[in-house]
């Protein structure tokens, strides 16, 4: 796989590899054609966010093992949509996000500052 950029423009650093993230369940939150949910944030979970994202139909805490997908709890990383993360925001539900974790393509829909307003930091 072609290196793919953060961001910052720099190398995409892993998300999560417990639980495993990513599309590609590799740990990152890499760009795939074949992701059309364009999996490219990696966000901090938290209940708040898990509570909204069901409401909307995706429930991201219960686990689907078919799906190698272990349910999320507050406090863990995922790569999310950017359309729900989004959404998320404009309803001021919005989790912080790990930048350096954050696929370049996330920039087509959103600015670098806004991103920045959401930046996790441990």
């Amino acid at each position: 796989m072609q290196e793919q950029l953060n961001v910052f423009g720099e190398p995409l650093v892993a998300c999560c590899f417990g639980p495993t993230t990513g599309y590609l369940r590799d740990g990152f939150c890499h760009f795939s054609s074949t992701d059309t949910g364009m999996h490219l944030l990696c966000a901090y979970i938290t209940e708040e966010f898990l509570e909204y994202t069901k409401l909307k139909g995706n429930d991201l805490s219960t686990p689907i093992p078919q799906w190698n997908f272990p349910g999320l709890k507050p406090g863990d990383f995922w790569c999310l949509c950017i359309s729900r993360w989004l959404q998320a925001k404009k309803a001021g539900k919005a989790p912080l996000l790990k930048l350096e974790a954050c696929h370049s393509l996330a920039l087509k829909y959103t600015a670098l500052e806004q991103l920045k307003e959401y930046q996790y930091v441990p």
